[in-house]
């Protein structure tokens, strides 16, 4: 027998949905679907598609295109995928399966648009992330809209003394948007992470930044860096830090969320958590850096108002990097703003169709339950 009757048969794995405003939620996903096979397609709707279903998008079709292909776990990115999942999509890809999470997604008219590949028995189900979702991000953000906007001072000193710990613990959470549900674990973090160390001829690259609401720009000044050398270290600054110089309700992620979106994404080999704002020569020397980036947006002087980047600046191994995407955190949440009553009408039309169907599974669930009981009772009687 030949060795190529031997070979294993590559399982193939697809996955699909909106994936507006990709999150560590979706990550998470994906990488569970991909251990599920070797393959992974993932198929993403457009914003007629999702428009019609759920409401209006955050991130335009090409955006959300480009932020699926930028992850780690992803193999091909499938434009334009159906709304409802079909046995013809899958077998077009030749995918032994579809894989979603244990979440509800249905239709404009309520129907479950996964029910042709359960019925067919080609469906597979994982854990999602509890904590976080692009209706949960859009909540936290339209905050941003009410008498939250600003904070007095004796509410930001009631916000520092409560963050005293921030970033340390399983109740990490920023002080500025609302709680998050999000558990970090070591564990998470070990999943997400390539695991990887810089060897010792790599040339490495640093940068550092809050990495709120991971998006587009964010991914294109990643990519740009990762050009600069062979080993990406990104570090992330602690909700304090991102509040300090940020101001109003900043972050809308809290750290731990924000270590994991930037561990998805496939140009970053390492993070640091909680990075002092100031590059420093003992950072430097650490992680043997020997480029330091930063993007065309303004660099806001550390606490004491000294420039974060002096020590690279003499070490003459500072660039700025022009990605050609000015798009920032600030833009996305004006994009809320400007679309409020849309968003909160999308948020709460999704909260109602969800309980619709909740309601149908428990009926039918009930339903079941008499069924059988009565059976047993004739049973019983018999």
């Amino acid at each position: 027998m030949s060795d190529k009757n031997h070979e294993k048969k590559q399982v193939r794995v697809w996955c699909d949905g909106c994936y507006d405003m990709v999150h560590f939620g979706h990550a998470n996903s994906l990488r569970q679907a991909k251990a599920l096979g070797d393959v992974l397609i993932v198929g993403v709707h457009t914003d007629e598609e999702i428009s019609k279903h759920k409401g209006p998008p955050v991130f335009t079709q090409e955006e959300r295109y480009k932020m699926v292909k930028a992850i780690k776990w992803v193999d091909q990115v499938v434009e334009g995928a159906p709304y409802v999942t079909t046995l013809e999509t899958l077998d077009k890809y030749q995918c032994d399966f579809c894989v979603h999470g244990d979440d509800i997604t249905v239709t404009a008219d309520g129907i479950d648009t996964y029910h042709l590949v359960k019925k067919a028995g080609r469906y597979k189900e994982v854990q999602r992330t509890a904590g976080v979702s692009t209706t949960d991000l859009v909540g936290r953000m339209l905050l941003l809209t009410r008498e939250h906007f600003k904070r007095g001072e004796k509410e930001y000193s009631v916000a520092l003394e409560h963050s005293s710990n921030l970033g340390t613990d399983s109740t990490a959470r920023s002080p500025y948007t609302g709680c998050s549900q999000f558990l970090p674990t070591t564990q998470k973090i070990i999943q997400f992470s390539s695991g990887l160390s810089p060897k010792p001829t790599d040339k490495v690259v640093y940068v550092a930044g809050a990495y709120d609401l991971f998006h587009v720009g964010h991914l294109d000044f990643l990519e740009a860096a990762h050009k600069q050398g062979d080993f990406l270290i990104v570090g992330l600054h602690t909700d304090l830090e991102v509040n300090r110089y940020k101001g109003s309700n900043y972050p809308i992620m809290n750290l731990h969320e924000r270590v994991l979106s930037v561990l998805a994404c496939k140009y970053v080999h390492e993070v640091v958590i909680g990075a002092p704002y100031s590059v420093t020569a003992e950072l430097m020397d650490h992680f043997r850096v020997k480029v330091v980036c930063h993007g065309l947006t303004p660099i806001a002087p550390d606490a004491d108002g000294a420039d974060p980047y002096k020590v690279p600046k003499q070490r003459a191994c500072f660039k700025i990097l022009n990605s050609g995407n000015t798009m920032t955190t600030e833009d996305i949440v004006q994009r809320i703003i400007r679309h409020r009553l849309e968003f909160e009408v999308r948020n709460s039309r999704k909260e109602k169709k969800e309980l619709a169907m909740m309601k149908g599974f428990k009926n039918n669930h009930k339903t079941a339950e008499k069924s059988q009981n009565g059976d047993c009772a004739i049973e019983n009687s018999s």
